[in-house]
């Protein structure tokens, strides 16, 4: 009776989140004509800039990685794309396997191990500024409180706070198995603790981290900045360099738990109530289902323009198989 008591709480919770971003879907396309399509496109350009920059610090640090060998900015470019395109569309960051695909298939003689742990050296600079945003969005007491989580109308926020117990499990569970995973492959496997190593080798040389890593990702940031400005604007919320750092920790929030594309739901939901006192529900609604189609569209257009244009096809479905069937045969090996 228990276990049929919380599945019903939880498809309950699951359709109220679905009705949420439904309901806001419906109030973005009653206020399409309000939109500032310039501002949108420059927006989107903006955007496409901020991506750019991100793929560039990347290629650094496969370069590094890899010194001896040969390959083209453009081609870690198109994977960098391809992976971003599908992570839009696919839930669980199906586009990040699409990306290693590509990417170590550029890239002669390159490991899957060094090709993955190279993303390690991104989310150093991005963890770093993301703290700062988030505590910018802290100091200014819009977000909503741990005891008002499940109240929201989004399924991943909703549940994980209010089942907080579960949560804090899975935390412990994840953090242990991976600390004995660690210890596993640590002594099973060298030469993969030294491919690892390789796709970070360029955090030890830190001028030239940041010269040739840290560099290209402070002007994505300053080129996302920008893109969630002309949002604002485009949407009629109102522009403002507050406002585009709310909307870029809202972002950060809802996408802690990858289960919907972006995730759809949390993000509007949380905007919503962030925004309560800057604008009206159905103009923040609007502009968070259009934010999200708008970069949802764009992003998964380039994504499976840059996919037919490295391998000849847009079944990303089959290069996320192809990606991990190779990746588990080089790690049996």
């Amino acid at each position: 009776m228990v276990a049929t008591a919380s599945s019903w709480h939880l498809l309950a919770s699951v359709g109220s989140s679905l009705d949420a971003f439904f309901n806001a879907v419906r109030t973005f396309f009653e206020n399409l004509a309000d939109v500032h399509w310039t501002a949108l496109v420059f927006a989107l350009a903006l955007h496409f800039c901020h991506v750019c920059c991100r793929s560039r610090g990347w290629f650094n640090t496969l370069r590094a990685a890899y010194p001896y060998e040969r390959f083209r900015f453009r081609r870690i470019l198109g994977a960098y794309v391809a992976g971003v395109g599908i992570n839009s569309v696919v839930p669980i960051r199906g586009g990040d396997v699409v990306k290693i695909y590509l990417a170590k298939h550029s890239i002669a003689g390159s490991r899957y191990p060094a090709v993955t742990s190279s993303f390690f050296v991104e989310s150093l600079f991005d963890t770093t500024i993301g703290a700062f945003v988030m505590l910018f969005a802290i100091t200014q007491g819009v977000l909503p409180s741990p005891p008002k989580l499940p109240s929201l109308p989004a399924f991943d926020l909703a549940f994980y706070a209010e089942h907080y117990r579960f949560t804090l499990f899975l935390i412990t569970a994840l953090s242990v198995g991976l600390l004995v995973l660690y210890a596993f492959l640590s002594v099973r496997a060298v030469v993969f603790w030294n491919n690892v190593k390789q796709g970070v080798v360029i955090v030890r040389d830190f001028p030239r981290y940041l010269r040739q890593v840290a560099a290209w990702q402070a002007g994505a940031w300053a080129f996302r900045f920008f893109s969630f400005y002309f949002m604002l604007e485009a949407f009629n919320v109102g522009a403002s360099a507050r406002n585009a750092l709310l909307a870029m920790s809202v972002q950060a929030l809802s996408t802690l738990t990858p289960f919907t594309p972006g995730g759809a739901g949390a993000q509007q939901a949380l905007l919503v109530y962030v925004f309560r006192d800057i604008a009206p529900r159905t103009t923040v609604l609007a502009y968070s289902v259009g934010q999200q189609i708008a970069l949802a569209a764009f992003n998964a257009t380039a994504g499976l323009t840059a996919l037919f244009l490295m391998v000849g096809h847009t079944d990303f479905r089959r290069i996320v198989r192809l990606g991990r069937e190779e990746e588990e045969v080089e790690g049996a090996a």
